[in-house]
């Protein structure tokens, strides 16, 4: 199963090339949260998107209807519809489409709630002064058919919400529906954008975020000693994805393979972490053997890197138990830095990235890793990219409520170092 295209709305610009942009020259698009105003909050920092809906193409109505998620997924999508030249040779019954999302339409429900409810005044909802669209708010797979709508997918259309792995899961479950034969070009990847007070009072309420408040550009600081938790983000990754023959004989590009995924549940807790990291550990093997690669053929690692004290340990434990004694000689890095943690969409991000980086064979760095944790002792590519062909990438994710995932890219076989 192969990636013909990729489209990517993200902090620091629309489309790959501003995005592999900021991720390569290091810079951090993590800033004082301009949304709302944050002053009640303990984390006032969040790296938005830079996104005016009609400069990227959309209709006043598809405003008014669209939830910021949606609007991400659709640009995003349409980007890779048109990356992978393959609009106009869709077979709409044999195409579907498969999205991921964390937290669904959460800005769209969480300005309804206010105005519904005059701010949390009253209990009595006046629904004469609800917008038209709740509807589609309450249902996040509303996203998922706008997109089919976009692509006329008359194939599987779903969504997929399994917390912050949700975009490494989706394109594992788009990958089995090809293989499975249910078709044979997916439209997938994930879209969030919860920077909304519902949701950074939630993570306030767990001390999940990070305060430095006075330093927003620096604020996410994955496996460095001074961290202290995560930025929120937003953004949407999307890939047309499709059978390797199928790609060949209308000679798409062909970016990678996704060659092995893997999802597992530690059944443990919902935010804690056993400090042995066998749990990702789990999925990093089961993801590598479906790929049929070793831990010395790993190339590069792209992190789930979330810049909290316990997942940052808990990932470099993870990372000796299935890589071994390679695992120190691997770099690995967190986009994160940059990015922030934009929840269920940040792993297609990740993806993208990882893809890249096999396209361009440039490793993004961590960027603001200035005094790494000694518990966190592998190579996490400091501060500035590193040029290296790879050939094999892993890129990983960890979620509250115990989820752990793993996806492996592999460079085309004819194409490989």
């Amino acid at each position: 199963m192969v990636v013909t295209g990729i489209g990517v709305v993200a902090p620091g610009g629309i489309g790959t090339k501003a995005y592999w942009d900021l991720l390569t020259n290091g810079r951090t698009a993590t800033r004082t949260i301009s949304l709302f105003d944050a002053t009640p909050f303990r984390s006032r920092v969040a790296a938005e998107c830079d996104f005016d809906p009609f400069m990227a193409g959309l209709t006043q109505r598809q405003v008014r209807m669209w939830d910021r998620t949606t609007q991400f997924a659709v640009v995003a999508a349409r980007e890779a519809m048109s990356d992978s030249k393959i609009l106009g040779e869709l077979n709409p019954v044999r195409t579907g489409v498969m999205l991921g999302t964390a937290c669904g339409m959460t800005m769209s429900l969480d300005s309804e709630y206010a105005v519904v409810s005059d701010e949390g005044r009253t209990w009595h909802v006046d629904d004469a002064h609800g917008s038209p669209y709740l509807y589609d708010y309450f249902l996040p797979s509303s996203m998922a058919v706008e997109v089919a709508w976009l692509a006329d997918a008359q194939g599987p259309v779903g969504v997929v919400s399994t917390g912050c792995t949700s975009g490494i899961d989706v394109l594992g479950h788009a990958v089995d529906l090809i293989r499975d034969g249910e078709a044979e070009v997916m439209i997938s990847g994930a879209s969030d954008a919860a920077i909304s007070p519902i949701t950074v009072a939630c993570f306030d309420a767990i001390k999940a975020t990070t305060p430095r408040n006075d330093e927003p550009g620096t604020a996410s600081r994955p496996f460095d000693r001074t961290r202290n938790g995560f930025a929120l983000g937003e953004g949407s990754a999307v890939f047309v994805l499709e059978e390797l023959e199928h790609a060949k004989r209308r000679g798409a590009h062909i970016y990678c393979e996704i060659s092995g995924h893997s999802t597992h549940c530690n059944a443990y807790s919902m935010t804690g972490l056993r400090s042995d990291g066998v749990e990702l550990a789990q999925s990093i093997t089961k993801a590598m053997d479906q790929a049929k690669v070793r831990p010395e053929q790993i190339g590069y690692v792209n992190a789930h890197g979330s810049s909290t004290k316990q997942n940052d340990r808990h990932e470099t434990m993870a990372y000796k138990v299935a890589l071994g004694e390679h695992a120190y000689s691997t770099p690995i890095s967190s986009i994160k830095s940059m990015i922030g943690h934009s929840l269920g969409a940040i792993c297609s991000l990740e993806v993208a990235a990882s893809a890249l980086t096999i396209e361009h064979s440039i490793i993004p760095p961590t960027a603001n890793l200035h005094e790494p944790d000694p518990e966190c002792d592998l190579d996490y590519v400091p501060l500035v990219a590193r040029e290296k062909n790879v050939d094999v990438v892993l890129s990983v994710a960890s979620g509250f409520g115990g989820f752990q995932s793993a996806i492996v890219l592999t460079k085309p076989e004819g194409s490989r170092a």
